[in-house]
């Protein structure tokens, strides 16, 4: 029990000292969510999307949601398939065009102006540079995960995948995208108009996994044998 309360006296002068050291642009002293510095709505990445997820224009964002949730229906409860819907898509709109361009001589107006189209090469790129970017990340992590590095992020993926892994048996891809969309759309808005008492509650939660953990770690943690990594950084 020595060893638990060192860990934890430990833990907590860290967590005080480096606190300490950060200016955060939001209330000073007041514990936020994963640690964050910054506005829910810049976490989101500001701009349009965040504006879409936090509900600032109800329109469009029921729009997007009601969009996503007819999708959903069409393919999962329906049964639609991907490529029979964009093919009975493109025939009404282009059967619709064709005649709407051919008839409008007898009706006495004028044909549809279709714009032309074509995808502007730089936000492709932008957006593949991100991609590979996080990618890149992400195996990056991975490989410190699997040489050992990190424990704590080692249990952590693990825990992660392992939970993933049986949500994934109870839907297949679609509803779990759409589960994950919907969450998009309700989560940040009612954590945003929610965030005090939320914060509350995950820093005493917080508090409680940092007390069970230091447990695990004496008990457990601190029986494995060390790897040649651990042993190196620690000579």
């Amino acid at each position: 029990m020595e060893k638990i309360t060192e860990k934890l006296h430990e833990d907590d002068s860290s967590s005080s000292d480096s606190d300490a050291d950060k200016i955060s642009p939001l209330k000073s002293n007041v514990y936020r969510l994963f640690g964050r510095e910054k506005p829910i709505h810049k976490v989101l990445g500001g701009g349009k999307p965040a504006d879409v997820f936090l509900w600032r224009n109800r329109k469009i964002s029921g729009g997007v949601l009601g969009g996503a949730t007819v999708i959903w229906i069409l393919f999962e409860l329906l049964e639609y398939h991907l490529i029979t819907l964009v093919c009975h898509g493109l025939i009404l709109a282009l059967a619709a065009l064709f005649l709407w361009s051919n008839g409008s001589i007898f009706i006495n107006k004028s044909p549809p102006r279709i714009p032309e189209v074509h995808i502007p090469e730089e936000p492709v790129l932008q957006f593949a540079s991100i991609l590979s970017t996080e990618i890149n990340r992400a195996f990056g992590i991975l490989r410190d995960i699997a040489l050992g590095r990190d424990l704590k992020k080692f249990l952590s993926v693990i825990a992660g995948l392992w939970i993933l892994s049986i949500v994934g048996s109870c839907c297949n891809f679609l509803t779990l995208f759409y589960i994950a969309f919907v969450l998009l759309h309700t989560v940040p808005v009612l954590y945003e108009k929610y965030e005090d008492q939320v914060d509350a509650f995950a820093e005493k939660a917080m508090i409680e996994i940092k007390k069970q953990y230091a447990v695990f770690e004496v008990k457990v943690l601190s029986k494995i044998p060390r790897g040649p990594l651990k042993d190196k950084k620690s000579a």
